[in-house]
């Protein structure tokens, strides 16, 4: 077998935290095939993570080991004794990584994952900077609605207007604990460690809305095209932060003014959707770095760098693909191509 130009076929034994954590680390990394992973724990984390990814699964590690032609396999288990079973049953050709270097591997999968985690929170963190920094007239409308109707109060003795500036004051104060409570949500929400069903266009959706609430303003207008898509296997907050930095970044792109247009729809087993501007667009030289970590063409202080390079990363990680579209001085689309998995419900 030709490895350069073939990929490694991987077998998991054990999909507890060290098995879930290799499985990750093989999953995203395009030289690695993984054909199955076992576990007797029907609950094992690595056993949902495989489901999403559509690889086998299955409670009996000799069936795998008979039944995969494996180039590596891995005891991700505590079991010694696994080791010794795994030299004795593996295919010609094998070889078996276990005991201190899984151990190892597994350890540099987590620190891995965690700084992945940590990058995203930074980036999220910066979207909710950029949204707070326009949200104030979001809030000081309904604010100044309410310090209004009470001050009329004070005087007011008629019980029917005193109802009507009262229902008045109670709607401007929820319209203002809405717009808090949606930040709070996407700030505070913790990372997933299952897979959950996302709607994909309820998920754009709210992005379109939380970035209306912020930064898009009356010159800007929104055109909405949600085709009938299926649901896809993923984390709902990674989902909203890669379509909530998408959204942002072409509104900020036409400084105001234009039109936003987003659209779904599916086609040969995938969910595609677009985000496009009609901002000035992305200049050639440097359509080929956009998505790199700390590239940015903003002002000091007005981005990080990191908002297209997570949202990269974030498509990796589903086996999705997403590419640029731009004509100077006609705008940017960005396209995401993501796969569906063979449980997805159909959703209108």
């Amino acid at each position: 077998m030709d490895h350069a130009s073939s990929p490694v076929r991987v077998v998991i034994l054990g999909a507890g935290k060290r098995g879930a954590a290799l499985l990750e680390l093989f999953a995203h990394d395009r030289g690695v095939e993984v054909l199955g992973i076992s576990d007797i724990n029907p609950n094992a984390p690595g056993l949902g993570i495989a489901k999403h990814f559509g690889i086998r699964t299955t409670s009996d590690p000799l069936e795998l080991l008979a039944t995969t032609p494996a180039d590596l396999l891995v005891n991700a288990t505590n079991d010694p004794s696994v080791d010794s079973l795994l030299h004795q049953y593996k295919p010609r050709g094998a070889e078996v990584l276990g005991g201190i270097a899984a151990g190892l591997m597994s350890k540099v999968a987590r620190h891995e994952q965690e700084l992945r985690d940590q990058l995203i929170q930074t980036e999220k963190m910066a979207t909710i900077g950029t949204l707070v920094s326009g949200i104030s007239h979001e809030i000081n409308n309904p604010l100044y609605i309410m310090l209004g109707f009470a001050e009329h109060l004070r005087e007011e003795t008629r019980p029917q207007l005193v109802c009507e500036y009262a229902d008045a004051i109670v709607e401007a104060g929820t319209r203002i604990a809405t717009v808090v409570r949606n930040l709070n949500t996407f700030a505070q929400r913790p990372r997933s460690e299952g897979m959950d069903a996302v709607n994909i266009n309820d998920t754009l959706a709210e992005a379109v809305k939380m970035a209306g609430r912020s930064c898009v303003q009356d010159d800007v207008s929104v055109v909405a095209e949600y085709g009938p898509v299926a649901s896809i296997r993923g984390k709902p907050e990674e989902f909203l932060q890669l379509f909530l930095n998408l959204v942002t970044n072409a509104v900020q792109a036409m400084d105001g003014r234009g039109t936003l247009t987003v659209t779904t729809h599916s086609s040969d087993g995938y969910i595609w959707a677009t985000v496009t501007d009609t901002g000035p667009g992305i200049p050639l030289h440097h359509r080929a770095r956009i998505f790199d970590p700390f590239f940015t063409t903003k002002e000091p202080g007005k981005g990080t760098g990191l908002g297209l390079h997570i949202v990269r990363e974030i498509v990796k990680e589903y086996r999705g693909e997403i590419t640029v579209e731009s004509t100077p001085g006609q705008g940017t689309t960005f396209i995401v191509k993501l796969p569906l998995g063979s449980d997805s419900p159909a959703l209108a």
